[in-house]
C-alpha cells in the first residue's frame, strides 16, 4: 500500500484532532492557503479515491484536503452505531476546517461523501462556499424515514434495508471476503441484468467470477485491500444504519440548499438522477459523463475538466 502511495506521489497522511475523533487527513497545496477545497469519499471508499484530483486541484490553485472519515482507513471507527449519524460525520468536517483555520470551504462529495455534503450545507450552511458532488443526488426528506420507505418499496434483501435489520450479518461476510468483494465491486462496463435473489453486496463478495472490468490495477486496489482489512467494514456500513436517525435529525433544517452546486452523473450509474434536483438546489449545474458509479476513478480526466471548468465559471 505505502509503495503504491510513494510511487504515484499520494500525499503523507496527517492526524488531527475533531469533534472527539482522530482523522486521517491527506493535504496538499498548503502554499495554496485562502482556497479551501475538502475532498469526501463515500463507501466502501478511502481518500485514495481522490488520488487523480488531487494534484489537479493543487495545480489550479487550490489548498486540498482529504480526510479518511470516521470509520475508515486509520481514521478513529467508534464502537457505538450512533456515533456515525449525520450530526457526527458533518461535525468532523466543522472541526476539520476549525483545525486549519477556515470559515467555509467549497466541499466535493461521491457517494456517501456527497450524502454528508448535502447534510453539512444543510446544517451548518454558513461554512459551506460551494458544492461539488458526485452521483447521489440530494435525497430529499419525505413523509416517511428513509428505510421504513425502502423497505416498504424495495423489500429486506436491499443492501439498505438489510444492513440497518440484519445487523452484523453483512460485516462478517464483507470482512471475510475483503478482497473478492472490493475487486467484485470496482468494475465498470458491467452488464445490465435483473438483480439477482438476496443481498447485493453479500452476493458481490461471494461471486467468483466479477462481471464487466476492473477500474483500477492491482496495486491500486491493494490500497484499498489494505485500509479495509485494518478498519473493517462496520464503521462504513454504520453510516447506513443512522439513515433514519438523520431523517429525524435533520426534520429542522431549511431542506433547501441555496449554495452554487455542480451536480456530476455517471450516465451507467444504477444510482437514477434526480428529476426534482433543482427546486431543492435551486443553483445547480448538473453534468453527465459516460461512465458508473465510481465517477471520479473510472472518468478522471472529464471529471477534472467538469470540475476545473465549473470553478473557473464560478471566478474562483
Amino acid at each position: 500500500m505505502n509503495s503504491t502511495l510513494d510511487e504515484i506521489g499520494f500525499p503523507k497522511p496527517t492526524f488531527i484532532s475533531a469533534n472527539g475523533v482522530e482523522l486521517e487527513v491527506y493535504e496538499a497545496g498548503r502554499q495554496n492557503t485562502g482556497k479551501p477545497i475538502v475532498l469526501c469519499h463515500g463507501w466502501p471508499e478511502h481518500a485514495f479515491s481522490w488520488r487523480f484530483q488531487i494534484p489537479a486541484l493543487v495545480k489550479a490553485g487550490y489548498h486540498v484536503m482529504v480526510p479518511n472519515q470516521r470509520g475508515f482507513g486509520n481514521s478513529s471507527a467508534p464502537s457505538e452505531t450512533t456515533a456515525y449519524d449525520i450530526a457526527q460525520l458533518t461535525g468532523d468536517l466543522v472541526a476539520l476546517l476549525d483545525h486549519y483555520g477556515y470559515k467555509k470551504a467549497t466541499f466535493i462529495g461521491h457517494d456517501w461523501g456527497a450524502n454528508i455534503v448535502w447534510g453539512l450545507a444543510l446544517l451548518h450552511p454558513t461554512r459551506v462556499n460551494k458544492v461539488i458532488n458526485l452521483a447521489l443526488p440530494y435525497q430529499q426528506r419525505g413523509e416517511k424515514p428513509w428505510i421504513e420507505l425502502m423497505e416498504e418499496v424495495f423489500g429486506g434483501d436491499h443492501y439498505f434495508v438489510h444492513f440497518n435489520r440484519q445487523l452484523g450479518v453483512a460485516d462478517a461476510i464483507l470482512d471475510e471476503n475483503k478482497a473478492q468483494f472490493l475487486r467484485n465491486l470496482f468494475r465498470k462496463n458491467v452488464p445490465l441484468a435483473p438483480p439477482e435473489p438476496g443481498m447485493l453486496m453479500m452476493n458481490l463478495a461471494r461471486a467468483e467470477k466479477p462481471l464487466g472490468e476492473p477500474i483500477m490495477s492491482e496495486s491500486e486496489l491493494a490500497v484499498f485491500v489494505s485500509a479495509f482489512q485494518t478498519s473493517g467494514f462496520t464503521g462504513g456500513i454504520n453510516w447506513y444504519r443512522n439513515l433514519d436517525r438523520n431523517w429525524h435529525l435533520l426534520s429542522d433544517a431549511n431542506p433547501i440548499i441555496p449554495h452554487p452546486t455542480l451536480m456530476i452523473y455517471g450516465t451507467q450509474d444504477m444510482i437514477p438522477q434526480s428529476e426534482s434536483l433543482q427546486d431543492f438546489v435551486p443553483n445547480v449545474e448538473v453534468v453527465s459523463l459516460d461512465c458508473g458509479h465510481w465517477i471520479q476513478q473510472e472518468k478522471p480526466e472529464e471529471t477534472n475538466q467538469a470540475i476545473l471548468q465549473w470553478l473557473k465559471q464560478q471566478n474562483e
